[in-house]
């Protein structure tokens, strides 16, 4: 038998523990969220409402599948910054007429939808996902183009919107934009470049310069609607492709457009039946212990995401830092690779390899459970090859072609992060638990490092060393460290896909692993050179 088993005691002290310390980091977490939701504020919202439109997420809401899901993507973007969490922008993935599509809508009540260079950020990574993917994309545009006093950081690398979208219509992936309001300036490329164009009469508006800048430009007298209106631009320029009523008829007509596509996802078939785990998913609310130190098994995570709990672990007595093995999750197969008491040995770096290969080999998509300090350092471990075994691992990572998916649960440091595919290893899709962690090492390591070093070349100079100089430099470094490995922190700066409530983790990676099957599932025919 395959199937887990479980030791878990979720009336132990330490569960109970483990569990208030997340349900206090989901609390905080989703503050943040309701921060980006509010958008604009109540004043922002009521004019918005006045002029009778809909919100942006009251948009996406008319335009999926009734009661199906929406994986919104890189919600705490800017979080940390000048900038309105959520970036001015919200996106994901939702289904629209059975199909999976990238959703990206403009909040028009966050500065009038303009793009700081956050939301510039997280529309590249959001294109990326499409690309990668081969997921539809669907615009909800109302934007007031690039917010002026940050065009320095979005003008230059704000092109590349523009060309993603060509490479994505080039690519036989559409690309539909419905116009709620205004597109001007550049935001007029993006009806212009999509594959198709919906705009709402009397209310959509796109030129490329309004009636203020023709005039200052030219001298002549204009108005919006002959200028760039929804009529003029369905009768005379052609750039509208349909003319809606209304927004609900805007919607109505994208998705109708969506249902007509003729869309087949190019990869492999879930099973049919798929069976839910035999573990308690609720229960991952508890695993992870608040202080990282403190080691737990992944394999309690495992049988509570995987279909039936049924994992069939792959060298378990090898390496065994590090569980690794085959499982199916919402009927798709997955090998997976998660820490188990965090550091990395050779041992651990060569089954790995070994794992990737086999998974690109079957076309078998991974999935990266991280709970890493690194590799492990010593003279030891230098003399038995921990560089070049680490580095066996990071290749087979980064030449892998199969899909991956990153998840956080707990620590993530060092090199031990890349090896595990990192947001640097273009991972499908990253994810992370509040309980994460993620920097180049701990607080108080680098902390360390830092102060061993000052001291050493203030022994070299012959000056006294200032102890309690040192120990404020000290406290300094650990609570930046901190302060800067939290999961919000890394989110905000779109390091993550999102953070998540660790009880949603099958939800997520079930929907993510469906996302990626849109595309074909193909593994690698070779790798770099491995050093043996």
């Amino acid at each position: 038998m395959t199937v887990l088993r479980s030791a878990l005691d979720s009336g132990s002290a330490e569960y109970l523990a483990a569990a208030a310390a997340m349900d206090g980091k989901l609390t905080e977490i989703e503050g943040e969220f309701a921060k980006a939701v509010a958008g604009g504020g109540p004043d922002k919202l009521a004019r918005h409402r006045k002029r009778g439109k809909l919100t942006a997420r009251e948009r996406i809401e008319l335009l999926v599948d009734e009661d199906s899901p929406f994986l919104e993507l890189c919600p705490l973007a800017a979080w940390g910054s000048e900038f309105q969490v959520g970036a001015s922008v919200i996106a994901g993935i939702g289904i629209v007429a059975g199909v999976e599509c990238v959703i990206v809508a403009p909040d028009p009540t966050v500065r009038g939808g303009t793009s700081n260079p956050w939301t510039l950020r997280k529309n590249l990574r959001v294109n990326d996902i499409a690309m990668e993917n081969r997921l539809p994309v669907i615009g909800l545009v109302e934007s007031g183009g690039a917010d002026l006093p940050t065009q320095k950081e979005v003008f230059v690398p704000g092109g590349r919107m523009f060309r993603d979208l060509t490479r994505l219509s080039a690519a036989g992936i559409p690309t539909i934009a419905l116009v709620f309001g205004n597109s001007t300036a550049g935001g007029a490329y993006i009806p212009g470049m999509s594959d198709y164009t919906v705009m709402i009469k009397e209310r959509s508006k796109v030129f490329l310069g309004g009636p203020p800048l023709v005039k200052m430009a030219t001298g002549e007298e204009s108005d919006d609607e002959s200028l760039g209106g929804a009529e003029m631009h369905a009768r005379v320029s052609g750039l509208a492709d349909y003319l809606a009523a209304d927004e609900q008829d805007a919607i109505r007509i994208g998705r109708s457009i969506v249902k007509r596509l003729n869309w087949t996802k190019r990869g492999p078939r879930p099973r049919a039946e798929v069976l839910e785990p035999r573990f308690d998913q609720e229960e991952l609310l508890g695993i992870v212990p608040s202080d990282l130190k403190i080691p737990f098994d992944p394999r309690e995570v495992i049988a509570r995401v995987v279909d039936d709990s049924d994992f069939d672990e792959f060298k378990p007595l090898y390496g065994s830092s590090l569980v690794t093995g085959w499982a199916e999750l919402h009927g798709y197969p997955v090998g997976i690779l998660a820490n188990a008491r965090g550091v990395l040995f050779s041992e651990e770096s060569q089954k790995a390899a070994q794992f990737i290969q086999l998974a690109n080999r079957k076309n078998t998509p991974l999935l990266f459970l991280h709970n890493t300090t690194g590799y492990m350092v010593g003279r030891e471990f230098e003399q038995k090859g921990i560089i070049k075994h680490g580095a066996m691992m990071i290749n087979a990572v980064s030449n892998s072609k199969v899909p991956h998916l990153t998840l956080l649960m707990g620590a993530s440091y060092g090199a031990g992060h890349y090896g595990m595919c990192g947001r640097a290893y273009d991972p499908r899709f990253v994810f992370a638990w509040p309980s994460a962690k993620s920097a180049v090492m701990g607080g108080a390591q680098l902390a360390g490092v830092i102060s061993i070093v000052g001291r050493a070349a203030t022994e070299a100079k012959g000056l006294p060393f200032d102890e309690a100089a040192d120990a404020g430099m000290r406290a300094a470094i650990e609570a930046q460290i901190e302060a800067e490995s939290l999961p919000m922190f890394m989110s905000g700066r779109l390091y993550d896909d999102g953070v998540i409530d660790p009880r949603d983790t099958r939800t997520v990676l079930g929907m993510a692993l469906s996302a990626v099957h849109n595309a074909p599932i193909e593994g690698a025919d070779g790798f770099g050179v491995f050093r043996m």
